[in-house]
C-alpha cells in the first residue's frame, strides 16, 4: 500500500495495571543529572526510570551513582555522611563503597560476628561522566549484567569549540516526548516566531531515510529553506555547501549534525524517564561557528530555552488530554518516524525476551513526504 494512502494505527499508552510493564527500556545508558551540579564530596540526588539515586565523587575523582536506600532498613543514603571513601548510613551506620556498593563496617557487629560484611552489598550502577552529565547504566530487571556499550558521547569535529546545555522536565511517559521529539510537522504551529518560522512558509518536505544500527538516519540533506536559523547559516558559511545529518537511535537519543565546509553543528538530544509518568528533555549542543561573535552563547541559550519551552507548554496541556487514555492516531508520512520508533522498541524487546539477533523494523532505504 502506497505510504500516501496507508492506514493509520491506533495505540494507547496507559500502562495495564494487570502488568508490571511500565513500557521503559532498560539496558542502556542514560543521563542522570548535570555534572556540575556535583561537587567536592556534595552528595545529589537523581529519579532515573522510578529508581532514587545518590551520586557523587569520591576522593580519587570517580563518578558513583547508587539505589538512595540503605539494604538494612531503606533508609536513603543521601541523608548519611560522605567522607570521599564511603558512604555511612545515618540511621545505623553501615559504611558502603560507593562505586561498587560493597559494604566495609556495620557498626553494631561483635569481633566474634559470623557475618561476612564483604558480601553486602547496596545496589551501585555504573556511572560515566560524559560531555557535562553523569551516565547511569540501568540494568534490566533481574540482571547485573555489565553494560554492553560504553556511555554515549557528543561527535565533535574539532579541537576548539563552544558547548552548552540545555534541559526541560515534561509530564508524560518517555513514548509521548520521544515521538514528539521526531515529530516533523508540529514546528510551524508549536515554533511560530519571526526568528524560525510562521504558518505561512508550510511547504512539502521530501526526505530520504535509512536504517542504523538500533535506529534510522534522515540522510545528509540540505537544511529546511523556511527556518531563520539556517539562512543565517548560509550566510556565514556563504559559498560552502550545507548538509544536515539526523539520527535516532535507541532508546532515547537523536542526534544532528550541519556540516558546512570547515564549519559545524553538532547536538544530541535525549528524552530520559524519570519514571513513567514524567521524563526530561535534555541537549547538549557543539560547535565551531559564530566562535568570535560577540553574546553567541548567551544568544543561542536565550532561543534554545525559548525553543523548548513551547515544546515543555505545548506537552503540558497535550498530558491534560493524556489523562483519559485516549485512543491516539498515526498517519503516514508525517508519524512515519514515530511509527518507526514503537517498531524498533518492539523489536529490541522481543530480541531480549528469544535471546536472538533484532529484527531491524526498517527493511531499507526510503522517502517520506510531508508538509511543514
Amino acid at each position: 500500500m502506497p505510504a500516501s494512502v496507508a492506514a493509520p494505527i491506533m495505540f494507547r499508552l496507559m500502562p495495564d495495571p494487570a502488568n508490571s510493564d511500565d513500557g521503559l527500556l532498560r539496558g542502556f545508558w542514560y543521563p542522570a543529572l548535570r555534572a556540575e551540579r556535583v561537587r567536592g564530596r556534595k552528595l545529589q540526588t537523581a529519579m532515573l526510570l522510578g529508581i532514587p539515586l545518590v551520586l557523587g565523587r569520591d576522593a580519587e575523582g570517580r563518578c558513583f551513582a547508587a539505589r538512595d536506600s540503605c539494604p538494612h532498613r531503606g533508609m536513603p543514603l543521601s541523608r548519611g555522611w560522605f567522607d570521599g571513601q564511603h558512604l555511612e548510613c545515618s540511621y545505623h551506620g553501615w559504611k558502603f563503597e560507593p562505586v561498587s556498593g560493597q559494604c566495609r563496617e556495620i557498626p553494631s557487629l561483635l569481633p566474634d560476628d559470623k557475618l561476612d560484611v564483604s558480601k553486602i552489598y547496596a545496589s551501585a550502577f555504573p556511572c560515566r561522566e560524559r560531555d557535562g552529565y553523569f551516565w547511569v547504566y540501568v540494568p534490566e530487571r533481574g540482571s547485573s549484567a555489565e553494560p554492553r556499550e560504553e556511555a554515549p558521547r557528543l561527535p565533535t569535529f574539532s579541537d576548539r569549540y563552544t558547548i552548552t546545555h540545555l534541559s526541560a522536565e515534561l509530564p508524560c511517559h518517555v513514548d509521548h516526548g520521544i515521538i514528539g521529539l521526531m515529530d516533523p510537522a508540529h514546528g510551524p504551529f508549536v515554533h511560530q516566531a519571526w526568528w524560525w518560522r510562521t504558518r505561512h512558509s508550510i511547504h512539502e518536505k521530501r526526505k530520504a531515510f535509512e536504517p542504523v544500527p538500533m535506529g534510522f538516519r534522515m540522510s545528509a540533506h540540505t537544511p529546511s529553506s523556511n527556518s531563520a536559523p539556517y539562512k543565517l547559516l548560509r550566510m556565514y558559511a556563504k559559498a560552502e555547501g550545507i548538509t544536515t545529518t539526523i539520527d535516532f537511535v535507541l532508546p532515547n537519543r537523536r542526534y544532528e549534525q550541519i556540516h558546512a565546509g570547515k564549519y559545524w553543528f553538532s547536538s544530541m538530544t535525549t528524552v530520559t524517564p524519570i519514571t513513567a509518568e514524567r521524563c526530561r528533555i535534555d541537549v547538549v549542543a557543539a560547535w565551531n561557528l559564530f566562535r568570535h561573535v560577540p553574546f553567541v552563547l548567551p544568544i543561542f541559550r536565550f532561543f534554545g530555552e525559548k525553543f523548548m519551552g513551547q515544546d515543555q507548554r505545548t506537552m503540558e496541556i497535550q498530558a491534560e488530554g493524556l489523562k483519559h487514555n485516549p485512543s491516539l492516531m498515526l498517519i503516514d508520512d508525517a508519524d512515519r518516524p514515530a511509527k518507526w520508533y514503537f517498531a524498533l522498541k518492539s523489536a529490541y524487546l522481543e530480541s531480549r525476551r528469544t535471546g536472538e539477533p533484532m529484527q531491524h523494523p526498517i527493511s531499507g532505504p526510503v522517502t517520506l513526504r510531508w508538509r511543514s
